[in-house]
């Protein structure tokens, strides 16, 4: 058969962090999302439905994130010092479970 090279190697999804903006693949990145009824939420499982970001699971990338304001602009809303504490609250409780 023509055009068949052998198996099939599968393409490993990558995606930007909005802090530091190193490319990294998709897994290994925490997925940021604007709900349709405009909140904020982590989302972990990186299936939830909204307007996604992707973020290192590092509390220095969010903070680089929030002085760069790159969420916003990403997630088209502007976004309360709360959200971001919590968010921080959030990527640390995840690392431990």
């Amino acid at each position: 058969m023509a055009g068949n090279k052998g198996p099939h190697i599968k393409k490993i999804p990558m995606r930007q962090c909005t802090g530091c903006g190193e490319r990294k693949e998709k897994k290994e990145l925490i997925r940021i999302i604007r709900t349709p009824e405009e909140e904020i939420q982590v989302d972990f499982t990186g299936k939830k439905n909204g307007r996604g970001a992707y973020i290192c699971n590092s509390v220095e990338c969010l903070k680089l994130a929030q002085k760069r304001k790159a969420l916003d602009r990403s997630l088209k809303l502007a976004i309360p010092t709360e959200v971001y504490e919590e968010l921080a609250k959030e990527m640390n409780h995840g690392e431990d479970g």
